[in-house]
């Protein structure tokens, strides 16, 4: 379908005639930039994130990607290139997958200027792609935030960053206000510790009145009374919709698959020799992306697929399959958080699930009993059946049964989903743990239970 005259412009058609600031504005303009290849990666990473990255300048921002296309008009054009977003397929990149352009028709039409929130938290051990992003490419995302306030018409940009990146975005956002680049105003954040503080609910209680408490229901897409509407996005799903407004759906579907086009920043951990972020195309094999990190095939036991709300599967099984929704469905699993940790086959994946489901019950928010009990007692159980001591697994489905749908949010539900799995999985380990054996021959832990320091 072709794009409505207008409704996306290209960092070259950008150059076409001056540009609009306002007189007081002293946003350097861009450098002369071609549209980037369809076969270019990576596309939001300045470099391949394995090492050291720094934060690009706002000045070497321009130079790579152009200036920010504005988002700004009546609602017939704010609506086509809302459409644009939609032909696009955009879904989010923070777990959930839901189609951006439903979010950003539905704040469009919103009875007063709702709040745009870009969600930095990442408070999961096992993921690090939005920090890396955010200490990267801060820019990028800084663009697609004001590009979503707006298409929305929203009155400010709340960005909620992971403290150890809290920094370089803030600086960021003040060059920014300096040059007079941003329509909107610009409010950096550093998030609330912990995994809960992630979710979307808790990150807009968390920027509204500093109390990271996470719900069932999501965030508002109305508020009640004088308290605004709110559109809560992952970083790297506003790191590409400012692409998009750039250089078209078209473009940007050049890449993964028909059904789920793009990239995806994945963080791969585990048995590698170079763990770290690396960006992908949708749907390209897990195998070969393991291969990216420096697995030359190692013998693995298991992958955790989506992160620690995720699905263990059998790694000959899951090796083969596309990193897609569609693909991984085959296992049970989904993309999620953009995780893959492989276990070593030297590794006990009763263990690794047992210090896992610890971890996690440590993580309650403390809110309700399924959390703050139930997850204590599955803990507790796994953590005895890894000792070699006797494990009901008929009790610990039940309690998983339980738990699931009956929390006042849905870390019990995340949680129990991957315990699920694990009990699959490792059903022949945890045989061998009930007449006091062990496969593995590695003690220690191998996925992270506290926050990462980035290198």
């Amino acid at each position: 379908m072709a794009v409505p005259p207008g409704a996306v412009i290209s960092a070259r058609a950008a150059r076409s005639g001056p540009m609009t600031r306002s007189p007081e504005s002293t946003c350097p303009p861009s450098t002369a930039v071609d549209v980037p290849g369809t076969a270019v990666l990576p596309r939001l990473l300045p470099e391949v994130a394995v090492g050291r990255t720094v934060s690009a300048s706002l000045r070497e921002h321009l130079g790579r990607h152009g200036t920010r296309p504005s988002c700004a008009g009546d609602w017939r054009h704010r609506q086509r290139l809302i459409d644009e977003v939609a032909r696009a397929n955009l879904t989010g990149r923070g777990g959930a997958a839901f189609p951006t352009a439903v979010k950003l028709r539905a704040l469009a039409g919103a009875a007063r200027p709702p709040v745009v929130i870009a969600n930095g938290v990442e408070g999961e051990p096992a993921s690090a792609k939005d920090k890396v992003l955010l200490r990267s490419a801060p820019h990028l995302v800084l663009d697609g935030a004001v590009c979503a306030a707006e298409l929305t018409g929203a009155s400010e940009v709340v960005i909620v960053a992971h403290r150890a990146v809290w920094e370089a975005v803030h600086q960021a956002a003040e060059e920014r206000r300096r040059a007079g680049c941003d329509p909107v105003p610009v409010r950096v954040r550093a998030a609330a510790a912990g995994f809960t503080a992630g979710e979307a609910s808790a990150v807009v209680h968390w920027a509204e009145r500093g109390v990271p408490a996470p719900t069932g229901r999501p965030p508002r897409l109305g508020g009640p009374g004088r308290r605004p509407a709110t559109l809560v996005q992952n970083v790297e799903t506003l790191a590409h919709l400012a692409l998009i407004m750039r250089y078209g759906a078209s473009w940007f579907s050049s890449a993964g698959t028909p059904a789920e086009p793009g990239t995806r920043l994945v963080t791969l951990l585990g048995a590698v020799r170079n763990p770290g972020v690396y960006e992908v195309e949708t749907g390209m094999l897990v195998g070969d992306m393991l291969k990216l990190a420096g697995n030359d095939g190692a013998p693995l036991g298991a992958l955790l697929i989506g992160g620690y709300f995720g699905t263990w599967a059998v790694a000959a099984d899951a090796l083969s399959l596309p990193f897609s929704a569609a693909g991984l469905a085959a296992a049970g699993a989904s993309p999620g958080a953009g995780v893959v940790a492989a276990l070593p086959a030297t590794a006990c994946g009763l263990a690794e699930t047992a210090r896992l489901t610890r971890y996690l019950a440590g993580s309650s928010a403390g809110q309700c009993g399924p959390c703050v009990f139930g997850l204590d007692a599955i803990a507790r159980e796994l953590e005895q059946a890894a000792a070699g001591a006797s494990c009901d697994l008929i009790r610990v489905r039940r309690w998983l049964g339980d738990v699931t749908g009956r929390g006042a949010c849905r870390h019990p539900d995340g949680t129990a989903l991957m315990v699920a799995s694990a009990l699959r999985v490792f059903r022949a380990e945890i045989g061998l743990h009930t007449r006091g054996c062990c496969s593995a021959t590695q003690t220690t832990g191998v996925l992270p239970v506290h926050d990462q320091v980035l290198p």
